[in-house]
């Protein structure tokens, strides 16, 4: 049951594995100062959601038939044909689950139909507000170690009570991919249900030319981009210094030492 006046219940099954943690507005300091100083959008993109990490390190390879892994007190590489159970799982599932449910543990890796691809479980569950879903995706604006790419997903979390997986891809063969668990893995994000619904995507209209645009939207251009760029005493992050104060509570109009 979701937790009343909570947004979003993490569930951990995988003790082992890294708690969420707020996402990193500087993206864990890989930022450039300047971006992180004066772009409100690329930092507030970094800051929305959570990081959930890998349960464990974890190395992964593909010959490009097969795909195996391979993690710290493992004998050799393990074929993944089809799934694997995180070490020990099955057996603290059984312990604490109840008795119908035996035998029932989520898998913590499976491999899919397509070349390459395969599902991770973070070692969570999730439960959200009424109306409230996940996006699973990428860390933004944190590059990846590389080797592999993120499908991104929509989770209707306040319906469906399961493991927070991600599906991935494997961008090379031959060549061991390496996943850290102390390293963010995917960053999930609430949505409102009707963010995405049909009717919200479907109301969008389109001014087709310069033409066709209105006086009011040429002063908005005026005022966000021309005028300020006319001022030689503006500083630098106008938009930022406005964007933060906005969060804050404070009229980016008002009387201010802040200049932008």
């Amino acid at each position: 049951m979701h937790k009343a006046g909570s947004l979003l219940q993490f569930h951990r099954l995988i003790e082992q594995a890294r708690p969420p943690q707020r996402a990193d507005r500087a993206a864990a300091g890989t930022l450039p100062t300047r971006a992180y100083r004066y772009c409100d959008a690329v930092t507030s993109a970094a800051g929305f959601g959570w990081w959930l990490f890998p349960p464990m390190d974890l190395q992964l390879i593909w010959d490009g038939h097969d795909i195996f892994w391979h993690f710290d007190g493992a004998p050799d590489w393990l074929p993944l044909s089809p799934s694997a159970q995180f070490p020990d799982f099955s057996q603290t599932f059984d312990s604490s689950a109840p008795a119908t449910l035996h035998g029932c543990a989520p898998p913590f890796l499976t491999s899919l139909p397509e070349p390459g691809t395969l599902q991770i479980w973070t070692g969570l569950m999730a439960r959200t507000a009424p109306d409230w879903s996940l996006l699973i995706r990428a860390p933004a604006n944190l590059a990846s170690p590389g080797g592999y790419s993120l499908y991104e997903g929509i989770v209707e979390t306040d319906r469906w009570f399961g493991p927070l997986f991600t599906n991935l891809r494997l961008t090379q063969t031959h060549k061991p991919v390496y996943l850290r668990a102390d390293f963010p893995f995917v960053q999930v994000q609430p949505l409102p249900r009707q963010a995405y619904a049909d009717e919200t995507l479907s109301s969008t209209t389109i001014v087709p030319s310069m033409a066709a645009m209105s006086d009011e939207d040429w002063d908005a251009y005026n005022e966000s981009v021309v005028a300020p760029n006319q001022n030689p005493e503006r500083g630098f992050g106008g938009y930022a210094v406005a964007a933060r104060q906005r969060r804050h509570g404070v009229c980016p109009f008002s009387k201010s030492k802040a200049t932008g």
